[in-house]
């Protein structure tokens, strides 16, 4: 028997999971996230008992080059400064002095981006040291460039706060780099909040609540365009170079450099593998673990199989009918439903919108 006669949900998978890591793995570096959180915080006095509280981190650990900690206690801090700062810029703010970081060299690599499109390539390259708690996935859709967040280790009550930070760390530092500010379009799944003039004043560009995805898009001609006004490149420092020193012997050392959450690889996995019909068994099965195994690492990711799939699918549905202009019974076909009847309400189920919204 070939494979053109077996079942879609039996053929081999098209893409196969690549490593990844855990909310319990060390991979994030004390001195660039956990500091610079820590010395905002400290500078809006929010004591530095209530920040660490439940994190496991000390403040012995922060101020070492080498020292690493994980998603868990990167969201754990995160969620205790939300909770007891009272305020609602800190994200915005952290995020005007995240990039081009204290890695000499990732900020080094960032500071010499000749244009928007190699900026952003450097992030994408580099997204588990820039952004270790959201993915960035980019596509270009029509005349945009686009970057889409997705939840990479479960980022719960943070994830919005991440979300701020990140878009003002793009929009920011490229408004520095370029001496004027890209027409940035922002588009978030999130109802507004009470404090929309933070994302006014600190994101400055078309915002939009509500949507049907977590991004920011660009037209494409902007990204290819030098800068108006290249900022002055800061020569390296001693403190740099000794920096860098220490840098170079850590990148001799085992790094999961270019790994994806293991939220981020399942989504990977489900939207390259869709016209096979993936189910949680076959899943399990190719990440190397059985069915249990594997709805206990998503529920310690805080998310489960169906919640995934469903977001898949949601995508994929919404990007074909917009940008690639299908018919419901194609999408229908595409994604496995029987019926259109049964995607209408799937999709009305996953967004909210009929399918004939949106289309409109």
């Amino acid at each position: 028997m070939n494979s053109s006669s077996l079942p879609t949900n039996c053929l081999p998978a098209v893409y196969l999971p690549q490593p990844y890591y855990e909310r319990d793995s060390a991979i994030i570096r004390s001195a660039w996230w956990a500091a610079g959180l820590i010395d905002l915080a400290q500078s809006c006095a929010l004591p530095e008992h209530k920040m660490l509280r439940h994190t496991g981190i000390f403040h012995e650990d922060i101020i070492q080059q080498q020292h690493s900690i994980c998603p868990e206690q990167l969201l754990q801090l995160i969620h205790n400064i939300i909770k007891y700062s009272g305020q609602n810029d800190l994200s915005f703010l952290f995020g005007h002095q995240l990039l081009p970081g204290n890695i000499p060299h990732l900020s080094h690599k960032l500071n010499a981006a000749n244009n928007l499109s190699e900026l952003i390539d450097c992030l994408v390259q580099d997204q588990m040291l820039f952004s270790p708690l959201l993915n960035l996935r980019l596509c270009y859709e029509g005349d945009e460039l686009v970057i889409y967040w997705q939840d990479a280790c479960g980022a719960d009550d943070c994830f919005v706060f991440l979300l701020e930070a990140l878009c003002t760390a793009i929009s920011s530092f490229s408004r520095w780099l370029n001496g004027e500010r890209h027409p940035w379009k922002f588009y978030f799944a999130h109802k507004a909040p009470g404090y929309i003039e933070q994302y006014e004043v600190h994101l400055q560009g078309e915002i939009h609540f509500e949507c049907q995805r977590n991004a920011m898009a660009i037209q494409r001609d902007y990204c290819f365009q030098p800068w108006q006004k290249k900022s002055n490149y800061r020569s390296p420092s001693t403190a740099d170079a000794d920096a860098d020193e220490c840098y170079f012997h850590l990148s001799q050392q085992p790094q999961p450099e270019g790994q994806k959450g293991f939220l981020t690889e399942v989504y990977n996995y489900l939207h390259h593998n869709i016209s096979h019909t993936p189910n949680l068994e076959k899943t399990a099965a190719d990440f190397g673990m059985s069915s249990a195994s594997f709805k206990r690492k998503l529920k310690k990711h805080r998310s489960h199989f169906q919640a995934i799939y469903d977001q898949v699918r949601k995508d994929l549905a919404v990007f074909w009918i917009n940008q690639e202009g299908w018919s419901s019974e194609q999408v229908a076909k595409k994604l496995h439903f029987h019926d259109v009847a049964n995607l209408r309400r799937a999709f009305k189920k996953w967004t909210g919108m009929t399918l004939w919204a949106a289309r409109n």
